[in-house]
Parts: C-alpha cells; structure tokens; sequence
C-alpha cells in the first residue's frame, strides 16, 4: 500500500520522529532504521522523515544527540567491560565509535543514496512536500480571510459607536430644548392672571430678542 499523507507535520509527529531517532542512537541503531519506524507508525516514507529530521528538528535536539551519544558510549563500553571479563574477542570500540560517527555525520546524505530509495518513491515525496504547500496556502488564505473579516467588523463597531455618540448628543439637545420651553410656559402662566378689579380680558404677550416672554399692556400694538 502506498504512503500518501496530506497534512502538514504537527508538533505531536515532530516530537514522535526525535524520540524515536534519539532511543536509536541510545541503543546503538541507526537513524535510518528510526526513520522507517516513524514512517511506519504515521504512514509517511522514510525519505520523508529524513528529510523533516534533516531540516526542521535536528537543530532543536542537538544537547539531546549529544547526550544519546554518550549514553550509547557508555553502554559500548559497559559491554566491553562484561566481553572482557568473559574473555570473548571484541571489535575494539574505538573502531565502532568512529564507524558510527561517520554514519551519522553523512545520514542527510545516506538517505538518498540508499539502494532502497528509488524514483517511485521519491516522486512520492515530492507529491507529498505539493500537497503539504497546498494545505499550508489553503491554512494561510484562510488565516487572511479572516483578518479582513476581523476588520470589517471592527470598522462597523466603530461606525456603530459614531451614531450611537451623536444621537446621544441629540437626546441632550432634545432635553435641554424641552426644559426651555418648560420654563417659557411656567412664565407665561404665571402672567396670566386677572388684574385685580377683576378685568375678563385675556393680557396679551409678546417675545423679546432674548426669547422671554413680556406682557403687553391692554390696547398697545
């Protein structure tokens, strides 16, 4: 069954790929046997993980490499030490050390030039890498279309804002201008009254520049 995958790596599959490459050096593997485990585990080709490794999550693991190295330096030499106690001819480990150094110095390299790597399988890759940029613009077209959406939105609550500002300040104008004309008919009530010989003609009133009210004296124009 081919591998086809159409996701872009997350943080979870990273994190997947350096454990399971960091456990490899520990226990004396290589990385290309790490990188056919997780292609296993999340349906990807091992030239795919290689590459991500090679690319994107070795430098972030670099005291972690070193420290796997060590432990496995240990344990090559924990070994040595029970092999020569039993008196069983070893390999003698600085041969193993620089062999293996070697390997993982050249494993960007290695993972093309393995004879198991062929044209299918790396036009597979090459698909997979067209359909992780494909998601990647389709995630970035989004993001912008939403930002934009974002804006709109900000830009109308401002609007919002404005007419609510103003029609609050006419309701003040609207207010002001009703107790004014309260006042002006308090006044014109007040004057209203009959004289005291008790006179039935209704006085007669008039507004000054001022806009108060002022009686007029009977038979004045």
């Amino acid at each position: 069954m081919v591998k086809v995958r159409q996701d872009a790596w997350s943080h979870e599959d990273d994190l997947l790929l350096a454990e399971t490459v960091l456990r490899h050096i520990r226990e004396g593997s290589t990385q290309l046997n790490a990188f056919d485990e997780v292609g296993d585990k999340l349906n990807r080709t091992s030239a795919a993980c290689g590459f991500r490794w090679n690319a994107e999550v070795r430098t972030k693991y670099e005291s972690a490499i070193d420290l796997a190295k060590r432990q496995r330096k240990e344990k090559k030499r924990a070994m040595g030490s029970a092999m020569k106690r039993t008196r069983v001819p070893a390999i003698p480990l600085s041969t193993v050390y620089d062999a293996e150094e070697t390997e993982e110095e050249n494993t960007s390299m290695m993972v093309l030039e393995q004879p198991s790597i062929n044209l299918d399988m790396v036009i597979q890759f090459l698909r997979e890498l067209k359909k992780d940029y494909h998601a990647s613009n389709q995630s970035k077209s989004a993001l912008e279309s939403t930002e934009k959406e974002n804006a709109m939105l900000k830009a109308k609550v401002e609007e919002l804002e404005k007419q609510l500002s103003s029609t609050e300040n006419q309701l003040v104008s609207i207010q002001e201008d009703y107790q004014t004309f309260i006042q002006i008919m308090d006044r014109a009530r007040k004057m209203t009254v009959l004289d005291d010989k008790g006179s039935h003609a209704s006085p007669a009133f008039r507004m000054d520049k001022n806009g108060n009210l002022e009686q007029l004296a009977q038979g004045s124009n």
